[in-house]
């Protein structure tokens, strides 16, 4: 039998995903990875969920014990805090620092899920490694899940190719719903868990509490992008996003304001108020650390962040270091820091993430 070596987070995914391959004849055991102390720097802080005596992540790790002893597999165990920290948190508080909206769940598959965990299933004599990724592998390439709704191509777009080799994704095939009543017939511990959400690793936590361990905070003026004047302060830039409506700090109707702009070196968070959406749209980006599986062609779809809709852009520019692409339509919250993925038809092609942002051939001068 070949053996596959699962990554188990205790969560329903991953334990359907280890259920369907040991049904399949594989060899199977399970890999949880550890990438975070939950215990450092006092970071539990506003986490209405944290239990003193055993915190979130050694709460997955016992629900991944148990669902391996169902399963009847073997479970190990490794540690990558340091490179989590390392390769991920670090690029994820300096992005923040520079105003920008970091997606710290792509670079987490790039080099951990996907490179350390992929060396140590080796040395643990794996020929394939498998996750609960809602994703298709086809002759090598990547396409997107049959459920749409979960499919998660749009995280692992920063994958380099050879990454994908030997992988195994075994719900690219399943909706949510089939995967829960999968669960549910095996009798799986976690059949009805709740998602995790939250920073990859990190898990639910309140944010602004989270951020301030690790960045002081900084306030400064909140600016109505269309006056000019000074409506409000902000707690620090890092703590908003281009689109943002919830907790921006203004009062009155949400739906009437929203973030759209940052200028980090003068610290102001501009909002613009009424019914008009105009500041959220842009027609062109460059786009910087390209990772590309397959070449672009002229045409294609576009996606700007993981909930947004599937965009048609032209490729104007492509050098190794960045690309210029257009919209023929106009793109909502185009946000610098985010990853634009490409698509062409349900393919995964790859991303970039945004550096600048375009309208009528002019840098937004209110986008950081």
């Amino acid at each position: 039998m070949e053996k596959v070596i699962v990554g188990i987070s205790g969560g329903v995914d991953s334990a359907v995903a280890a259920l369907l391959l040991k049904k399949e004849g594989y060899d199977v055991e399970g890999l949880f990875m550890r990438n975070w102390d939950s215990m450092l720097n006092n970071d539990t802080l506003g986490n209405p969920n944290f239990n003193a005596d055993i915190c979130p992540q050694e709460q997955d790790y016992n629900d991944a014990l148990k669902t391996c002893e169902i399963l009847g597999i073997k479970l190990h165990r490794v540690d990558f805090i340091k490179e989590y920290w390392d390769y991920v948190f670090t690029y994820f508080l300096e992005e923040l620092k520079k105003g920008r909206t970091p997606n710290p769940d792509m670079l987490c598959n790039r080099f951990i899920k996907f490179d350390l965990f992929k060396k140590e299933a080796l040395k643990l004599g794996a020929k394939y490694i498998a996750t609960g990724h809602y994703a298709r592998l086809i002759d090598g390439k990547l396409y997107k899940a049959k459920d749409l709704n979960k499919d998660q191509t749009y995280f692992l777009a920063a994958l380099k190719k050879e990454q994908l080799e030997n992988v195994l994704f075994p719900l690219g095939e399943l909706t949510k719903p089939e995967v829960r009543q999968i669960a549910k017939e095996a009798g799986l511990n976690v059949a009805s868990k709740k998602d995790s959400t939250g920073i990859c690793f990190i898990g639910e936590r309140h944010y602004q509490e989270f951020i301030k361990n690790y960045l002081k905070p900084n306030p400064g003026d909140i600016i109505d992008v269309k006056t000019g004047n000074i409506i409000g302060k902000h707690t620090g830039l890092m703590n908003y996003t281009i689109g943002q409506r919830r907790n921006v700090g203004l009062s009155g109707d949400e739906k009437r304001h929203y973030v759209c702009g940052k200028n980090v070196a003068k610290n102001i968070l501009y909002v613009a108020f009424g019914e008009d959406n105009s500041y959220l749209y842009s027609d062109a980006c460059t786009l910087e650390n390209i990772n590309l599986m397959a070449p672009l062609p002229p045409k294609l779809h576009a996606k700007f962040r993981y909930r947004g809709e599937d965009v048609p852009i032209v490729v104007e520019k492509v050098t190794n270091q960045e690309i210029k692409i257009s919209e023929p339509e106009l793109a909502k919250s185009v946000t610098p820091g985010q990853a634009c993925v490409f698509y062409d038809g349900e393919e995964c092609l790859g991303c970039g993430f945004i550096k600048d942002v375009y309208k009528n051939n002019e840098k937004l001068w209110y986008l950081s």
